[in-house]
């Protein structure tokens, strides 16, 4: 593979600017998203093109914020995901409203993205080694049966302002992937951190690694989504708030001996805005990142 990797954003839940949507909330000194410095990062690991998965009601909006930063530095692309999405006239469900989640967004990105590509989510800080290693990854090791999930270990993935949900992960003497689980309710207490959700006490040891949701994969996934997709929607025809989810893509892949999952070492720095009192928190770390000089001034002069 000799092609710059894309990198795909799930920014469908972006908002009204006025909304006081964190997709589009101002962190940075100038007022950046945190999907800037994401975008930012790629483009110094070598990606060449970012493609947005955004609803129709903001396609426009999206269009006027980040096409004039970051038009010449690297190439844009939008793609909507509807409701309609790769979903046949016989198996649509008139009365659902929630999105189908999100490998439904990636498999609607399949016709826009022919090369090795990552998966983000819009609201979350990833840290430049991240991409750095994702960047590498898919430009040297990538296959159709080795795609990758950077880990980040529980630890620096909570936050102070009350519980999260994570996807913990569970590894094998490679380091690779065998399965993840969705646990709710973690936090840290006294020493320990404990999940519990489920109706049960779960303790998760420190460097356990869990999902932020950023993958790396070959462009031939989009096949394996499109047919797991193809069984999801007649099975689930009577469940209007089922969802489709990158982490059950991996799982299968993975139970069917269809492809490995590397987990790559570049997550050491997230942050994202859970709650209303993790936004303080995060402006004050870019801050800190742009005086330290990781960031110049203006991300997009």
């Amino acid at each position: 593979m000799n092609k710059k990797p894309t990198l795909l954003v799930l920014a469908a839940g972006m908002g009204s600017r006025y909304g006081g949507n964190k997709q589009i909330d101002g962190f940075g000194p100038n007022g950046e998203t945190i999907l800037e410095y994401s975008i930012y990062d790629a483009i110094q690991a070598g990606f060449g093109k970012v493609v947005f998965i955004v609803r129709k009601e903001i396609l426009e909006e999206a269009k006027e914020i980040f096409i004039p930063k970051m038009g010449g530095k690297i190439e844009v692309n939008f793609v909507v995901q509807s409701l309609d999405s790769f979903v046949p006239e016989e198996l649509k469900q008139a009365d659902r409203k929630k999105p189908f989640g999100t490998a439904h967004a990636v498999l609607c990105a399949k016709d826009a993205i022919k090369e090795p590509f990552a998966v983000i989510n819009a609201d979350d800080f990833y840290g430049r080694e991240a991409f750095i290693e994702v960047g590498k990854f898919l430009s040297n090791k990538v296959k159709p049966d080795l795609n990758a999930m950077v880990g980040y270990a529980i630890q620096n993935v909570l936050s102070a302002n009350g519980t999260v949900s994570r996807g913990v992960c569970e590894t094998n003497d490679k380091g690779h992937l065998v399965g993840m689980v969705e646990r709710t309710a973690i936090a840290r207490e006294g020493d320990k951190i404990l999940s519990k959700g489920e109706n049960e006490v779960l303790e998760i040891a420190e460097n356990t690694p869990v999902s932020m949701n950023f993958w790396g994969f070959h462009p031939d996934v989009f096949v394996e989504i499109k047919k797991m997709w193809d069984e999801f929607l007649p099975a689930n025809l009577d469940n209007l708030k089922s969802e489709f989810y990158i982490p059950t893509v991996a799982n299968n892949l993975i139970q069917s001996g269809k492809s490995d999952f590397e987990i790559l070492k570049g997550g050491k720095v997230w942050f994202g805005v859970t709650y209303t009192d993790d936004k303080p928190v995060v402006i004050q770390a870019l801050k800190e990142l742009h005086d330290a000089g990781e960031y110049p001034a203006n991300l997009w002069e």
